[in-house]
């Protein structure tokens, strides 16, 4: 019995009470029946570990990361489809945690930016992929499309576990090493006067964000990665007053966009990736819109005020 098994046996029975509380016809089938279950805990995990390294990702200004490792990964799913693998998703984190390191080193030795070493990789990799494909003859199949844009529903035991593992060991390691991330990207000279190891903080850094990226290949696909990495994490940072508060707001809107996207995706019958990355990029615009209108009104009474 794998990790995520364990865990889906253990959160059932919550999910069958609660199920009779949910709105639709389709969407209570997430919580009653085996294959939707899977879906939504894999959901629900790497939400809730995407919206915490998010924020990190924002603070160290390395939002575009997670969009070329995905891109990467998809090179590796390309490789473990060929090879005729159960879980090409393994395939995929080799790839991505490679690249992540390599991305590292060009950039710690300043042979390249950070930005053009991503779009390197982001585009190679992708394009790797696609020929590789074309070449085998295997073309855009409908399993190849559930890697691009998510299918929760294809996730498998063997994904789900693969999932579990990733997620619970990476916000494990995220919530340990959160000082030393804040403090060697707030000031990394700092940082190592004090004796703290920055290149290596920098290095694990890299490779759990690329773990966790390949994690969200099932949710919302290789395309729409930023869906649930950065968009639920700027949404917190607009209205968070501190990075605890920012970590709360991330989570309450990635968790959001989970839940709604799986509600509408289901009820409308529309994929789920892309109904996910569409309702955590509404519920930026809304936060955006209500913020700075706010603050537009604020000035103007203040104005009114002073007159």
């Amino acid at each position: 019995m794998g990790f995520g098994t364990i865990i889906l046996e253990i959160v059932t029975p919550l999910m069958e009470l609660i199920a009779p509380m949910m709105p639709g016809v389709v969407f209570p089938k997430f919580f009653t029946m085996e294959m939707f279950q899977r879906s939504l805990l894999a959901a629900v995990m790497v939400a809730i570990v995407a919206g915490f390294l998010g924020s990190f990702l924002l603070i160290r200004n390395l939002a575009l990361i997670g969009d070329g490792l995905a891109h990467v990964s998809f090179g590796g799913v390309a490789v473990g489809i060929v090879l005729g693998a159960t879980s090409p998703l393994w395939y995929a984190l080799v790839f991505s945690v490679t690249a992540s390191i390599l991305i590292f080193e060009l950039q710690s030795r300043e042979i390249l930016t950070g930005d053009a070493s991503i779009a390197i990789f982001l585009t190679g990799m992708l394009a790797f992929g696609l020929v590789l494909l074309r070449y085998y003859g295997v073309g855009i199949t409908i399993e190849v499309e559930s890697y691009l844009w998510g299918s929760l529903l294809l996730t498998s035991s063997d994904d789900l576990d693969m999932i579990s593992y990733i997620s619970v060991f990476s916000f494990v390691l995220l919530v340990i090493l959160r000082p030393l991330i804040l403090a060697t990207t707030v000031d990394p000279l700092a940082a190592q006067v004090q004796g703290i190891p920055v290149r290596s903080i920098g290095l694990l850094f890299s490779i759990i964000t690329a773990a966790v990226v390949v994690s969200m290949v099932q949710v919302v696909g290789t395309l729409l990665v930023t869906a649930l990495l950065v968009t639920p994490a700027a949404t917190g940072q607009l209205i968070g007053r501190s990075f605890r508060s920012c970590l709360i707001w991330t989570q309450i809107f990635g968790l959001s966009s989970v839940f709604f996207g799986l509600y509408f995706s289901a009820e409308l019958d529309t994929g789920s990736g892309a109904m996910i990355a569409l309702i955590a990029a509404t519920i930026f615009a809304i936060v955006a819109i209500l913020k700075f209108s706010f603050k537009d009104l604020e000035f103007i009474l203040g104005e009114l005020r002073l007159r």
